[in-house]
Order: structure tokens, then sequence, then C-alpha cells
């Protein structure tokens, strides 16, 4: 404070919103650069909130570190929210045109809304160019100009990197046309075909097929595959490195054929993948991701012969069931070496395995993961003995096989690494020249669960990330392309195979099953009582308001009891869904298998203790969870028994201490004299016969004083009724005045009694607060025994498709109950009959369905663990199965190992896979967390997001469902108007405010918002309170709890959410923003503009980085045009409304020409342009004849489309008068596309940094964005 000078007001934090989540921050004085903590966006101040620059300030070097600025209370009004928004450097900052407010405009973005004051605007990119040189033309620094439309603000290093001359964000000068108008209404020049071309490339680019036919492209040892086998086309147009090995085993292998072309190619690249070290001198690993039933266990045996032949005769096979030792002793006959030996590890004891004792000293150890983590009573460990075998320069094959058990060594926040986990870290770590496998057609369901996966040396020394962090951040910020770009990374480098069996033929459908009448009720009154429920907890809490521990753990039941209790609603919602598909099923001569996920044993079980062995009907597993949460956590206060009985051993203390010490009440210590022995002298005439009753005479009526020690009579001593003690009345204090009566307590017991009448008092009250809190959770359990709720899923299926006498139940559950013999009641009963053991009984099962005795199956994922129920052309059964997902897995891997029970090799027909949904809206969550994980896991292990069952309508937990949620808890909290009108309501005011009422009042009846308060006044009838921030977007807690809510206003929150999150993702994909990951760029022709650049070479595996810079061509000629419509009608195969159409309106005295046929829908027709080729979306037959009409001259349509061919090759379809000019792309026939392909991880970071560098440039050197992308060295 130079001066003493005093600060001035302006020196206080000023609010502005960021430019990246739009939340208010507050920065603090000074501060022109900052990123927001939320989304981590850089930004600058804008210029209306710039402080002003002095001579002082100019010269003051920018901060070494941007500021984290602070969030304001949650709850901000929304007439205080401030309208100033922060700068994004990497767009242009450009002024409203009618409220002046500075945006950050996207780069190519030419129409759009100020999210300020609602105005529609247009970019006018005539004029930009001279906006932009004025803008570069502005002094680097100095003071700004008196018009105070300029601030100059030093570069700052964390931020990329502006065009040369330009040290500030693009902002409006004094004297330049602003290059921002508001649009005019022109209906006559309104392009409704430009307007339809503009949409449908809004929505991305063409997705072509996803999966192509799989032979090894590079190796031809072998026979084909026996089942149709694909591969991902993102995978298929990566070519792995050229095949160096030469396997030992071949000549053998031509004689048996054993091995099929695909597994020997996976022999030779693992082999050839041993032989390198990463940098850190761990031997480099290979990681096998081909599906469910292309054979990995016979490739794994396969890899053990060879090394085998080398003279590795060591290894270790690690999986999930020791049961599959018999299967990999049966791969290793299958491929000639009946000599390896498999020793399953469980069944030996922990000593050395090489010693006299056990004698193993070459073949196979087989171990679960189990077991990896066992140990002994000693102390000794699996792990240890593995070692202790293997020996520190073991070089023999390490199997981690079905390595997603191992998938959480890395887990989320607030979690531990699983022990499985750290133990295959550990014996990686411990092995470092082990040949390690990894195998699994779901090894990472997320990039996190990538984290045991040390061998393939994606990070650390020698990569661009240092340590699995750095790459998991990058992976995470990149979103699911990047993940996709790992995928192809790893088989490009040779660590990596992924093929898996064709899905052709097999059906995935989505079926809704609707929430009949009677449920419907049962799942409203349900909603309500837990809502009652949630109430009487949080009043009968009060009495834990000391003990924060229990109260937590009981909401943690809660919740957790909540949302187990609505998903068993939801699953006995589509019993009767499953029976009629099921039956449905049976009479097209086909077999079902219905999968799910909890059988309700434990709930069954808990009845069977209570209520005994006989019943009247199936146990409802929802009741009995109630019952438990409530029996068990019901807060009481303490017994009343219990707390009088330990009062009364405090007071006989008290009475036992007060008897014991000779404590004066002057408060003096008194010894009791001690009593002098009578001598001899004394007992000369004493005769106990004679003088006894004199003696007793005199006893009574002779006491001492317990004061003074001194001897008094009787009636002169005062004694009390409590202690008994005799006291002199002076040797009180104070000394005693009054009458001396029976009843008379000292002072010690009267204040003692006293306190034990108010103890007597206060017990009184406990037991009273006692009995009534037990009358209230006695009342709340026959509530809950009143109920209406339905029976455990898994009996009423069984018990409506006949019982098991029909249906073969493949799970983990040891009993079930069954209908009595006479229809009354049912009764408990083990599955296992007598002649089949407990262990074997999913064996027995599934030999039953397999043999067409039992035509259902129902599995869990507890019993099917390596069960095939396909049709197998080795069975006996070989209907198709209809496999009905009554239950979805809570992990995508586990719903990918699910389907893959129905679907494997040496089938007789592909499965129909039925995924049935309620149609209520928070059931949705379940499939929201399944379909994020088959999308990541698609796009990791495949290389192709769309390898997976077509769930992504289900994937709301992703950054633009955590904004949609937010802007709709902000219109609820009325701090925001809503984007869209709420479902149900009209535009007017009072529709919605009584669906903001009633939506306020659903989450307050579910913990989403709190701190709820009726007001009063003129807001009278309305709710306020509150929502924390980490609710704010918190999706997965939202649709948990959306489950608990009644199906009316459940569905219209989740319509409101989904449609708010459809204008999010149109939003992100106008702007350029939305991540589309991997995309096939289609187009009639493709020219390399120049010869391609290799900017990197692997050194372990000599694969390219390189760049390419393409010109496609979209458009479809005159003659293409008119030979594919003769086709049609040469085959008969179109319809009359087959044919070339011209727009009904003109635009610039000319119409747009378009070749329309129908397509496989009916009344739905394939759109084909001169300048794009075939539209994205096929148009109804009403919107086409509304938008066009059919042209009989082909004369006229040959000269329309000729012209309008030859235009779009430099010109939009907006013509010349196009606003944005050359620089728009809509209806473009040519475009430029760069593609950097082959190895992208390598060079990861500085493609970040490049990128971020050399954003503007490409804008200011081409006048637009070219499009650039990431991927393989193809073009498709």
């Amino acid at each position: 404070m130079a001066g003493g000078s005093s600060p001035s007001p302006a020196a206080a934090p000023v609010q502005v919103r960021c430019a990246g989540c739009r939340g208010v921050l507050a920065v603090g004085p000074g501060v022109t650069e900052f990123i927001c903590p939320k989304c981590r966006m850089a930004q600058r101040l804008p210029p209306q909130l710039m402080p002003k620059s002095t001579s002082s300030s100019s010269l003051s070097p920018p901060p070494k570190s941007p500021a984290k600025p602070s969030f304001p209370p949650p709850t901000q009004p929304r007439k205080g929210a401030p309208p100033a928004q922060g700068v994004d450097p990497t767009k242009i900052q450009l002024p409203c045109a009618h409220c002046q407010a500075v945006l950050n405009v996207p780069h190519g973005l030419a129409r759009f809304r100020c999210p300020q004051c609602g105005v529609d605007l247009a970019v006018d990119h005539a004029k930009l160019q001279n906006f932009l040189a004025s803008s570069n033309s502005a002094p680097p620094s100095g003071p700004a100009p008196a018009s105070g439309l300029t601030t100059q603000v030093s570069p700052v290093p964390f931020l990329p990197i502006l065009p040369p001359g330009v040290a500030q964000p693009l902002q409006p000068v004094a004297g330049v046309t602003i290059p921002m108008v508001l649009p005019a209404v022109e209906p006559e020049e309104i392009n409704e075909v430009a307007i339809d071309v503009e949409r449908e490339e809004d929505e991305g680019g063409t997705v072509g097929e996803t999966f192509t036919d799989y032979r090894p492209p590079k190796l031809s040892l072998g026979l084909p595959h026996p089942d149709p086998v694909v591969e991902t086309s993102s995978l298929s147009a990566v070519q792995p490195p050229e095949p160096t090995y030469n396997l030992n085993i071949m000549d053998e292998l031509d004689d048996t054929k054993a091995l099929s072309c695909l597994q020997i190619e996976t022999i030779v690249y693992a082999c050839q993948r041993h032989l390198h070290h990463l940098p850190t001198g761990d031997r480099a690993g290979f990681f096998i991701g081909d599906g469910a039933g292309v054979g990995k266990g016979r490739t794994i045996a396969g890899l053990i012969w060879e090394n085998w032949q080398q003279g590795r005769h060591k290894a270790v096979w690690v999986s999930v069931g020791s049961d599959l030792k018999y299967d990999a002793q049966r791969d290793l006959d299958d491929v000639g070496a009946k000599c390896v030996q498999v020793h399953p590890l469980n069944k030996l004891p922990y000593s050395k395995l090489d010693s006299k004792a056990i004698g193993i000293k070459n073949g196979v150890i087989f171990v679960t993961y189990s077991s990896l983590i066992a140990s002994s009573e000693r102390g000794r460990s699996r792990l240890q003995q593995l070692v202790q075998w293997c020996g520190h320069e073991f070089d023999g094959l390490l199997v981690f096989d079905e390595c997603h058990k191992a998938k959480n060594l890395i887990p989320d926040a607030g979690s531990q690494p699983t022990r499985t986990g750290k133990a295959v870290l550990e014996i990686q770590e411990k092995l470092p020249e082990a040949r390690v496998v990894y195998c699994s057609a779901t090894g990472a369901s997320e990039p996190r669960n990538l984290g045991y996966m040390v061998r393939l040396g994606l990070w650390g020394e020698g990569t661009s990330f240092h340590n699995f962090t750095q790459f998991l951040g990058a992976l995470e910020k990149g979103g699911v392309g990047a993940l996709e770009l790992v995928a192809m990374d790893m088989k490009a480098r040779g660590m990596y195979v992924c093929r898996t069996l064709s899905y052709k033929g097999a059906d995935f459908d989505i079926v809704e099953a609707p929430l009949e009448e009677r449920m419907m009720n049962m799942y409203r009154k349900a909603a309500e009582f837990w809502a009652e429920l949630r109430l009487e907890l949080i009043s009968a809490s009060e009495f834990f308001a000391e003990e924060k521990g229990n109260s937590n753990q009981i909401w943690r039941l809660y919740w957790a009891s909540h949302q187990r209790f609505f998903r068993h609603m939801c699953m006995s919602a589509k019993v009767p869904a499953v029976v009629r598909l099921a039956k449905e099923a049976l009479a097209e001569n086909k077999c079902v298998v219905i999968g799910l996920q909890s059988t309700g044993e434990a709930r069954t079980e808990e009845a069977v203790t209570k209520y005994g062995v006989e019943m009247e009907d199936f146990v409802s597993g929802p009741r009995e969870l109630l019952l438990k949460l409530v029996e068990e956590n019901y807060p009481l206060p303490p017994k009343p028994d219990s707390f009088q009985q330990g009062e009364e051993k405090v007071t006989e203390i008290q009475r036992k201490r007060h008897s014991a010490l000779d404590v004066s009440f002057k408060g003096r210590v008194r010894k009791v004299a001690k009593m002098v022995d009578v001598s001899d002298d004394d007992t000369d005439d004493y005769s106990p016969s004679e003088s006894d009753h004199e003696s007793t005479e005199s006893d009574e009526e002779f006491h001492m004083c317990q004061i003074c020690n001194t001897e008094e009579e009787k009636s002169l001593l005062l004694h009390c009724s409590g202690c008994s003690r005799h006291v002199h009345p002076s040797c009180l204090t104070p000394p005693w005045t009054g009458m001396m009566t029976d009843d008379w307590a000292c002072y010690t017991c009267k204040i003692v009694e006293d306190e034990e009448k108010e103890q007597d008092a206060h017990v009184a009250d406990f037991s009273k607060r006692y009995d009534a809190a037990l009358e209230k959770k006695l009342k709340i359990l026959d509530i809950i025994r009143s109920l209406d709720l339905p029976n455990n899923p898994l009996d009423d299926i069984i018990d409506q498709l006949g019982g098991p006498d029909n249906v073969a139940e493949i799970t983990g559950r040891r009993g079930m109950l069954i209908r009595a013999s006479d229809g009354k009641g049912v009764v408990y009963q083990a599955r296992n009959a007598k002649e089949v053991s407990m262990e074997m009984i999913n064996m027995h099962e599934k030999q039953q369905f397999m043999d067409s005795k039992k035509l259902i199956a129902i599995i869990s994922e507890a019993g099917s663990a390596g069960v095939s129920l396909h049709a197998d052309r080795r069975a006996k059964n070989q209907r198709r199965r209809v496999h009905i997902t009554l239950e979805l897995p809570w992990s995508a891997d586990r719903a990918i190992q699910q389907f893959g029970r129905t679907h494997r090799s040496n089938q007789t027909s592909a499965p129909q896979y039925r995924l049935l949904f309620t149609n209520l809206g928070g059931e949705k969550r379940f499939a929201s967390i399944v379909a994020k994980r088959l999308e990541s896991l698609g796009a990791l292990t495949q290389g192709d997001r769309r390898a997976g069952p077509s769930l992504s309508a289900f994937n709301y937990d992703s950054n633009y469902g955590k904004r949609a949620l937010t802007m709709m808890y902000r219109g609820i909290m009325e701090q925001d108007s809503f984007p869209v009108v709420p479902p149900g309501c009209s535009d007017d005011e009072a529709s919605i405010q009584a669906f903001i009422n009633e939506a306020k009042a659903a989450l307050v009846s579910v913990g989403i918002i709190r701190d709820a308060v009726a007001c009063n006044g003129k807001d009278g009838g309305k709710l306020s309170g509150r929502i924390v921030d980490s609710d704010m977007h918190d999706v997965a807690r939202f649709l948990n709890r959306l489950l608990g809510l009644a199906p009316n206003i459940q569905n219209r929150l989740f319509d409101l959410f989904t449609s708010i999150l459809d204008v999010v993702l149109h939003n992100a994909r106008i702007e350029g923003q939305l991540d589309s990951g991997i995309v096939h760029i289609k187009a009639k022709n493709a020219e390399m503009k120049e010869s391609p650049k290799t900017v990197h070479t692997d050194s372990l595996s000599g694969a390219l980085t390189v760049l390419f810079t393409f010109t496609i061509d979209r458009g479809v000629t005159w003659e293409s045009a008119k030979a594919m419509l003769d086709e049609r009608q040469k085959d008969g195969a179109g319809s009359s409304n087959d044919g070339f159409y011209e727009s009904r309106r003109e635009w610039m005295g000319r119409r747009h020409f378009t070749l329309a046929f129908e397509g496989s829908t009916e009344g739905m027709y394939k759109i084909i342009r001169p300048a794009i080729g075939e539209a994205l979306r096929d148009m109804p037959l009403t919107e086409l004849k509304s938008k066009y009409r059919k042209v009989s001259s082909m004369d006229k349509v040959s000269k329309g489309w000729q012209e309008e061919y030859d235009a779009s090759s430099k010109q939009c379809m907006h013509g010349s008068k196009c606003k944005i000019g050359s620089y728009c792309t809509v209806g473009r026939r040519l475009q430029e596309v760069n593609i950097l392909g082959g190895l992208i991880l390598p060079v990861w970071g500085t493609i970040e940094k490049a990128l971020a560098k050399q954003l503007v440039d490409l804008i200011r050197r081409h006048g637009f964005l070219p499009i650039f992308c990431i991927g393989p060295s193809m073009v498709c």
C-alpha cells in the first residue's frame, strides 16, 4: 500500500459466469485469468469486468499460476446472477447486437441464441475479416482507448497461444462495424433444403458397418475358424506389425489341425511380443481380448505347448474356478500336449511344490483368483508358494485367464483396491521375466480397470504418460474417442487381438414392459410409504442426535434398502412380460433362457427361519427387506429396565460407600473407637443364662453417636431411617432443631432420597417415551405387513411356467419354495434330489436343459459362470434360444458374460436377446450404468463403442447428463428458466409453476432438496430449500432416488431430464464439442492431396504415426443417380412414389433436386442429393410431398441436378448470398480432411499441445477449421 493509500471498494471480488459450465464464480481482486475449479476451463475476465489499467498495473507480471475462484452459496437468486461471462480463449469473442454482452462464439458457428437476452443472432462473416484485422492491429501494450472497448491483457503461459500480434482475446474495437447482427426476417428467402442438410450435418458423420469379417491379414497358416468371426471395422482398419516369429509346433499343427488360423495368429504375435522388454526392464506382455466362444482356452494351451517346446516347462494358469482345471487339461490334450500335467493348487498343501513330499518339478500350476489371495493358518500364502516354485529368473508363461477379476486394482474415489487386484500386480512385480498373457473378453469395462495390465507398456518410462494416473486422466479427458484409440494403438503395436463370434442372426431388442394397473397402484403406495418412513426416521433419529455415527449408519442402510426395494419392484413388474414372452417362444418351437442377478435367497431363508418351512404363499422379497430394515434399525430410546437397573446399582454403591466410611457431617474423618476388651474381673459374676435379657435391654437403650463417638441414650439420639445411623442433634452441621420423628433422615440420605424421587420420575418419563416409540415401530411393522407387495420374482416365474419339473434353475441358491402338492400354500425344500449332490445340481439342471427335458432355464451370475447353454450341434436341444434379461447386471463385463452363455461356437442358430425394461424412468438408472460401461467396454476392448448391444440411448450418466441435470435442478429451484417446456405443461406460467411445486415436493420426499420450508405470504404454498453442490450434477443419485417416486411424477421428471439432455447434446454437436468418437467418412471419391508424412516410429514394433491429407467428394453425379433409379425400377423393388423431386420453394431463382425411393421401412424414403449423396435420415412420405413435388421431365431434372452438382464444388447450399461466405461448409461437395493415422498413444502429449497451439492459426490460414481426424490410416 504505497503512499498509505487505503483499499478502494473496487477491490472486492467480482462475480462472473464460467464460460464452460456456466457456474457462478467469485474472482479475487486484481485477478484477470483464472481456471474454473469445476470444469477446469482456463479463461479471462470479460472486458466490462477488467480492472482499469494503470501505469503500475501495466508493468506488473502476470500471475504465476491461475487462481482458483471460490463458489458463492448455491441458492443464489436468479435476479442476482451476474450478466457477464468469462472469456474462453479458444473461441472468438463477439458482442451481442442487442444487449452488448461479450459472447464466446465457437469457430464456424453461424447462428445461435444469446444466453443473456435470448435474442437469435447470426455472425456476419462478410465483415469478420475486417474485424479480425482491426483486432490484430490494436497496440500490444499501453493504455486503453478512450472508448473503453478494449482492455489489454498480458499473455498467460497456461492458455493456448493466440495468433501473432494478438495479445488478448478477439474483441471489438472502436470504429469497426460489429460483425454480429440480428438475423433478417425474409420469409421468401428461407432455404428449407439447406436447413434440412445443415441439421443432418449437425448430427455428425455417417456411420458405417460396425463389424467386418475377419481373416488374419498377414498370416496364411492353419484352417479357417469353424464359425464366422468378425472384428470391429475400426480395428480392422489398423494393420498389425509384420510377423517374424516361427512356431516350433507348426508342423505338428499342420498334421493335427487342432488350431484355427485365428488361434495360430494369436500364438505367433504373443510369442513375438514376449521377445521384447519394456523400458522398465520387465518383459512385455500380451492381451487376448477375443470374445466368448472364439476359443481362448485352446489358444492358451497352444501357447503353453509352444513354450514347452522351447524348454520352458513351468507355467502358471490363473482362472476363475477350480472346475475349469478339467477344461484346461482337455485343451492341452487337444493340441497334442498330453505330457503336460495340470496341477490344481487348491488341492495341494502350503509346503514347497518342488519338495519331495509334493514333487511337482514342471507342468502347469492351475490356481484360482480366490486361491491367489489365500494363506494358511501359519501365515504362508499361495502367492509366496507360487513365486518360490517359479523362482525369480522364471521366464515361462504367466496367464491371467478371465483377467477382469483383477479390474478393481484402481477403484473409484472412496473405495479401496481389492486384494485380488493387488495380488495380480504383486506377482507380476516379483516375476519380471515372466511371459505375461492377459486373457478376457471384458478385460477393462472402463479406463481405470486397465490398471493391472502393467506389462502392456501403455504408461511409465518411455511413454507419453509418466504413470497410470496421468494415463487415466488423458483417457477420461479425451472421452470415449480416446478409449477407442487405445485398442487400435495396442493392435498396431502387436500386443493385442480382439475377434468375436459374428452376431449375424442374433437379435437385440429392448422390450418395454408397462406396469399393469395393480402393479401401478402397488408401486404408488410403496413410494408413499417410503416417503412417510423417511419422515418417521427423521423424527426418531433425534434420539441419536449425540451419536452421529449411528444416525449416518441408519441413513446409509435406508437408501441402500430403498434402492434394493424398488429394484425388486421393477423386477416383479416385468414378471408378466417374462411369462408372456416365454410362452410365446415355446409356442414357436424355441427354448428360453432367463437371466437375472439376485435370487432373493437371503430374504427367503430369513422368512423360513421366522415362519417355518410351510407358508401360505411365496415370500415377498420387498416386504421382508422392509421388515428387516425397520426391525433392526428403527431408533428407540434406551430401555427403561436396563436404565433403572443401572441407577439402582449406582444407588447401592453410594449407600455402601456411605456406611463403610465413618465420615463426619462436618467434613472430618474420624477413626472408629476400638472396643475395649472386658477384664477378667468384670466377668466374675457374669452368667449368660441370667443376664442375657438385661444385656439386650441395655444395648437397645444406649447407642453410640456416629459423629462424636460417645455413648448416649437412644431417646436422645436421632435415628436416620435411611442409613440407620444414630447422631446427636447438636453434632449435625447445621444442628438439628426440629422434631424427632420415626421417619427422620440425615442430610445425606435426604439428598439421595430426593435424587431417587427425581430419578424415578426420569425413569417413568423414559418408560413413557420408550413405550410410545415401540408402539410406533410396531405400528409401522403392521403397516408393512398389510402392504400389497409382490412375491419373489424367481419363485413366481418358476411357478407360473410350470414349476421345477419344467424349469431348469442354474443359480447359486441352496433351497427353493414350491407349490404344495394339494395346491394350498408353499413348502421350502432343498434344490437337489437324493441322487444328485448340491455341488452337481447346476450341472444336472444344465444337462436337463441341453437334453430337451426342460425347455426353460433361469440363470444367475453365481450359478452360470462357464456354463454353455447355446444351441450346440452336439446337444439334443437345438432349438433357437430366446435370452430374456429380467435383470441387467450391474457391470458391463458381467452383462457381456451373461450374453455369452447362449452365443458360442458350434451353434445351429444365433440367440434372440430380449432386454426388458419397465416404463418407469427410474429403472433406466440401471440401464444407464450398463449402457455407459457397454459403450466404453466396446471402445476399450474392441476399438468401437458400437460393438456392444444397442443401449446407447440409455447412457445418461455422462458429462452431458450432468450438465442437463444441473439445468433441470436450477429450473426447479427457480434459479433459471427451463430450456424446454416441462412435460404435461403448456406455455403458460401457471402450469409450469404447478409442475415446479409438484417436482419440489417430490424431490423433498426423496432427500434431494434439503432444509425444505413452506413459504408464507405472497409465496404461500411454495417450498423453499436447497440442493447441495455435490447433488447438482450427481446423475446416479438422481436416477437412484427417482425410483422412490410415484410413477406419474417419476416419469415426468425423467422425461424433463432427457428432454434437456437432448438440447445439451444438440448444442454440443453444433459447437463441435460432442464426443462422437470414431466416425466413418463416406465419400464417392477421396484423393490424397499431398504425400503422407511420418511423424513417429515405435522403437519396439516399428509401427508408424502418419499424417494424411485428403480431398473428399461426397456428391452423386446425374448419371449415377439415374442408374440407381433405373436399377430399382428394373428389379421391381420400387414404389409408385420413387423418383426425382424438386423443391416446392424457389431459392434465388432456382430449385433443389433430389432422388427419393422407399427404404426398408414402409412410408420412409431415402433421400439422395447431388451435393452430399445419401442423407443420414429417412424422410416420411408426408414430409417429402409437403416440401417437394415429383418431376417427370428427365431433361429438367438432368439440367438442374448437374447445375447443383457443379455449383456445390466451391459453394455451400445457401448460395452466393450466404452470410458466412466461403467459410460455410453446409452442403459443400468437396471437403478437406486431415487424418493422423497409425500409432497415436506414444505421441498423445505432442498432439494435445499441437492442437491447442495451432487452433487459431488453422482458422486464419483456411478461413474455416479443416476437418481433423485422429484414427486409422484409412478412409472408408
